[in-house]
């Protein structure tokens, strides 16, 4: 369902933060979310980008600056694992988010390469509301959204306009 003035458009982000964290890390580079933010906005009038993270009270300045940024912060407690890991799963979370919201936007905007989201993805796909699936890492990403090839951007050819800059203010 393609718009030929995407500015009348009323979209809807989900995205999956610890996903696009590992994968941005794991190719050398940081997402800069304040540049993301503004990316989904011109590019795919997102009206809504909901961020879902496991919450940790020391990263409160963190989340601020996300909110500032326009992020929608959704949080899942985590976990501490015995090997000092800490661990917020928050996979139902945004498929609840993104279902319960479907009669609200005109598409949806994914942010992940986990397959999890897979039915999720297909289903937005089959009634019209799935604009694209955005995938941290092109090289690294489950071989069950391979079927959404036509919809989906990846982040590494992104990397010069959205990486993180170690500047004295910004948002990690």
């Amino acid at each position: 369902m393609k718009s030929t003035n995407k500015k009348l458009k009323n979209n809807y982000a989900f995205i999956d933060s610890q996903n696009v964290n590992l994968a941005t890390k794991d190719m050398g580079w940081k997402l800069n979310f304040f540049r993301f933010r503004k990316y989904l906005s011109d590019k795919y009038s997102v009206k809504k980008a909901y961020l879902f993270l496991g919450y940790i009270p020391q990263n409160q300045k963190m989340y601020t600056d996300l909110q500032n940024s326009g992020y929608i912060l959704v949080f899942k407690p985590t976990l501490k694992l015995p090997d000092g890991k800490v661990k917020g799963n928050v996979d139902a979370e945004l498929v609840l988010q993104a279902a319960l919201d479907i009669p609200n936007y005109d598409s949806a905007i994914i942010v992940t390469g986990d397959g999890d989201f897979h039915c999720l993805i297909k289903h937005l796909d089959s009634i019209g509301k799935l604009e694209r699936v955005i995938i941290p890492n092109s090289q690294k990403y489950s071989s069950l959204l391979r079927e959404f090839n036509n919809k989906m951007t990846f982040l590494n050819g992104l990397q010069r306009k959205l990486e993180y800059k170690n500047k004295k203010s910004g948002i990690n």
